[in-house]
C-alpha cells in the first residue's frame, strides 16, 4: 500500500499531513512548504483500498478508467531545523475509510521515530476578504497547548474538526503521538474559493515554531491577487463596473449577497449541533433565545432558522 522508493534517516521528525478541503488551506499550506523547501519524495500511498471510482472517462468517445487519488510523502533533512515528513494527500475518501487510511499513515510515520504531528484547516467565520485571518489551534494534548502559548493563538474550546486533516490527528493520539491543528480563519462566502491569507497565517506559526527560514513574500502577492478578483467580483455586481441591466445593486444588497451565500454554505458540523442544543434549551428556557440568535447571528444563518426561531415565541405565548 505504501511504496518506498528511498528510506532517509532522519531523527525524530516532525509529520505534517494535508488534504484537499475548504479554502485549499491545509493543502495550499502544506504544498508551500514543499514548493519553497528542500522537500524530496520517498514514498508513495496507492490507497486502491480506501478509493472506488466514481465515474470513468471519455476520450474521443471511447471510455477509460481513472486513476485513483493517491499520496505522497516526502523528507526534509534539517539544518537549523528539525527534520520532517510531509504528506499531501490527493483527495479525501469516503469517511467510512478515513480513520483505516489514518492509522495506516500514522503506523508508517511511526516507523521513522516521528512523534509530533501537524495537520490544518479552514475555519468558516464571518470575517469579511479583507480581514486579517486569525489562527485557532486544537491539540491532543493540554502541555501542547502551551507550547504555543506565546503565538497568542484562539483556543477551539468547543466543537470537531472534520476530514481527513482532523481524524488522522486524533489516530495519532490513540498512538501516543502529539500534535495540533492550525486553522485559519476564512470568510463564509469565499469557502469555495483558494485563500492564501489563511495559509499565510497559519505558516508564520509554523514557520516560527519549526525555525523555518520561510519566505511568504509570493503567498502574500497570491492573497493580494485573489483579494483583488474578489472585490471587482463585488463591484461588478454592484454596478461598478459594466454589467447588463437597468439598475446596479447597492451596499445592502451586497451585504444580503453574502448573508445568502453564507446561508446555504454547509455549516461545519460543530455549529450544526451547536445550534441544534441552543434550540432545545430555549425550547425549555425562553430566555436562552438570545444566547441562540447570537449563534444564528455569528454564522450568518438567522434567515435560515428563522421561522423554527420565530416558532419558540409561539409556541411560548400558546403555552400561556
Amino acid at each position: 500500500m505504501i511504496k518506498e522508493v528511498s528510506t532517509p534517516k532522519l531523527k525524530d521528525p516532525v509529520f505534517i499531513a494535508a488534504w484537499p478541503g475548504m479554502g485549499e488551506v491545509a493543502y495550499r499550506t502544506a504544498l508551500f512548504l514543499k514548493e519553497v523547501m528542500d522537500f524530496k519524495m520517498f514514498a508513495k500511498l496507492e490507497a486502491s483500498k480506501f478509493f472506488k471510482p466514481a465515474a470513468v472517462t471519455v476520450d474521443k468517445g471511447v471510455l477509460g478508467l481513472p486513476s485513483l487519488p493517491a499520496g505522497f510523502f516526502y523528507y526534509l533533512k534539517g539544518k537549523n531545523s528539525p527534520d520532517v515528513i510531509l504528506f499531501l494527500g490527493e483527495a479525501q475518501p469516503p469517511l467510512e475509510y478515513a480513520e483505516d487510511l489514518s492509522n495506516v499513515i500514522i503506523t508508517f510515520v511511526k516507523k521513522y521515530k516521528a512523534k509530533f504531528i501537524f495537520t490544518f484547516a479552514a475555519k468558516p467565520e464571518a470575517i469579511d476578504h479583507k480581514a486579517e485571518p486569525l489562527v485557532w489551534i486544537a491539540a491532543t494534548h493540554a502541555d501542547v497547548l502551551k507550547q504555543f502559548k506565546k503565538f497568542k493563538l484562539k483556543s477551539l474550546n468547543e466543537g470537531q474538526i472534520s476530514g481527513l486533516n482532523g481524524i488522522i490527528l486524533g489516530a495519532g493520539k490513540k498512538k501516543r503521538l502529539k500534535g495540533v491543528c492550525l486553522l485559519g480563519e476564512i470568510p463564509f462566502y469565499t469557502v469555495q474559493i483558494e485563500n492564501c491569507k489563511a495559509c499565510t497565517s497559519i505558516l508564520r506559526v509554523v514557520g516560527d515554531y519549526l525555525s523555518l527560514n520561510l519566505n511568504l513574500e509570493p503567498l502574500v502577492e497570491r492573497a493580494k491577487f485573489i483579494e483583488e478578483e474578489i472585490d471587482k467580483l463585488i463591484s461588478y455586481i454592484k454596478g461598478e463596473m459594466p454589467m447588463p441591466g437597468p439598475n446596479p445593486l447597492n451596499d445592502a444588497d451586497i451585504e444580503k449577497i453574502k448573508n445568502d451565500l453564507a446561508a446555504y454554505t454547509k455549516l461545519p458540523q460543530s455549529a450544526h449541533e451547536k445550534i441544534d442544543k441552543l434550540f432545545i434549551e430555549a425550547q425549555r428556557d425562553i430566555t436562552k433565545a438570545n444566547i441562540l440568535k447570537e449563534e444564528l447571528d455569528h454564522w450568518n444563518v438567522y434567515k435560515e432558522y428563522e421561522d423554527k426561531f420565530l416558532d419558540l415565541f409561539k409556541k411560548r405565548d400558546q403555552g400561556h
